[in-house]
């Protein structure tokens, strides 16, 4: 479809909906799989255009891997650390992660690799965690020196023994878990100084999923320390928690609409930051109540208040804030998120164009915007392929007629089924 109208809910909410996988566990999940002593089962693994890159890739790179997307479920044959294949043309399409944890790992390897991605990979800053593998010794660099891929990368028979290095991340905090994952595997390990506001919760996953795969580190301040000589254990059942930041969407619903959604397996402990945008919802004046069975998020359906915050720990969902701002009784003010102009698109500038199509009032700044209550009218949204621009105005369209996204297939990235289950919240169950 060329665009998809979305019809608004003349009724409070009242549904359940079970989150697919979450994308950013699910693609470090596979990476740890791959490095693991023997085969590892993920279940619960989303399937997206994301998660299918990164299991091509490690598929190129020589690793068997067993699909049953039925059950979502995903087996991984791991090699001790090892990548069995010498030389490889890797392709990341539009997954960042994929990029950047495929680097990563290939200082495991031996042999001279390259990576590509789309055309906006190839527009997106990577120099940073090119500057820290070279300072680690390796040899690796921009295919066309300007700090993006294509990267070409040589491995050779000695390996990466590791070290000290330190990396700046206000760009993106997957340049600090592409280099956190392999570095227990390295001899010498890795003392990391990280630079820069990085979006620290996703660092913070990282890391416990490393423990909970069988390796140590610790985290004090701007360093961290990842002891090498260190294996990965398999797990015979890893479980994917579901997605939140997809989750956000739906979340975002009952707030804005009124009634509720119980979002099914999420909970209080998960290992996502994304996590805290159920609180920044209850700020607003939501109501978030947990239990065995997930979080349920309630709204009145009178207008929610507008909040002052910095986001920089869940960048992902400022489309989420921005598309429900307009509604609130006094203005919203995101701070801190700069580096998500280097994002699938550049977030700041796409949404304030977009909102200001619907007639919002909204004002744009260097590392945020600031959005005022306004009457929104109906539109057709530019999505720019940006999967999270096209879930956001997705759900202001459930509060206002004639909202209408184009390219609505671009949500394949990390939500293929979303149109779908957005279209079924009237229906109860998801």
């Amino acid at each position: 479809m060329d665009e998809v109208e979305i019809a608004p809910l003349g009724h409070p909410i009242a549904a359940s909906i079970r989150i697919p996988g979450s994308k950013s566990i699910t693609n470090r999940a596979l990476v740890l799989a791959a490095m693991a002593d023997g085969r590892s089962t993920v279940s619960g693994a989303g399937f997206n255009d994301d998660t299918r890159r990164m299991a091509a890739a490690l598929g190129v790179l020589g690793f068997t891997l067993v699909f049953d997307e039925a059950a979502a479920r995903i087996v991984v044959e791991g090699r001790r650390g090892a990548i069995p294949v010498r030389d490889a043309q890797l392709d990341a399409g539009g997954a960042g992660t994929a990029m950047r944890f495929l680097l990563g790992l290939l200082t495991l390897g031996r042999g001279r690799f390259r990576i590509d991605g789309n055309q906006r990979m190839r527009e997106r800053p990577i120099g940073q965690l090119l500057d820290a593998l070279a300072a680690l010794g390796v040899s690796v660099r921009a295919e066309r020196n300007n700090g993006c891929p294509p990267v070409l990368i040589e491995i050779g028979e000695g390996g990466v023994s590791g070290g000290a290095a330190q990396i700046d991340a206000a760009a993106s905090s997957q340049f600090v878990s592409a280099l956190l994952m392999p570095a227990a595997l390295w001899p010498r390990g890795l003392r990391l100084t990280v630079k820069g506001e990085a979006a620290r919760p996703f660092i913070e996953m990282t890391l416990r999923m490393m423990e909970r795969w069988g390796v140590s580190a610790t985290m004090r301040g701007d360093e961290i320390a990842v002891p090498g000589g260190q294996r990965y254990a398999p797990q015979l059942d890893f479980a994917v928690e579901p997605d939140a930041s997809s989750a956000s969407y739906f979340a975002a619903a009952a707030a804005l609409v009124g009634g509720s959604v119980v979002l099914e397996g999420l909970h209080a402990g998960s290992v996502q930051g994304d996590i805290a945008f159920l609180a920044l919802l209850e700020r607003m004046g939501a109501r978030v109540e947990w239990g065995s069975e997930g979080a349920r998020v309630s709204g009145s359906g009178a207008a929610l208040a507008g909040v002052d915050v910095e986001m920089g720990g869940m960048p992902d969902l400022v489309p989420t804030l921005a598309a429900i701002a307009p509604f609130c009784s006094s203005p919203t003010r995101i701070r801190g998120v700069a580096f998500i102009r280097h994002h699938e698109s550049d977030r700041l500038r796409a949404l304030t164009t977009e909102l200001r199509r619907f007639g919002a009032a909204v004002d744009e700044s260097e590392d945020g915007m600031l959005i005022g209550p306004s009457r929104i009218g109906p539109a057709a949204v530019e999505t720019y392929d940006d999967h999270r621009i096209a879930m956001a105005f997705a759900v202001t369209g459930l509060k206002t007629a004639g909202i209408r996204i184009k390219n609505p297939g671009c949500v394949s990235k990390t939500y293929p089924d979303f149109f779908r289950d957005l279209a079924r919240l009237s229906n109860g169950r998801v």
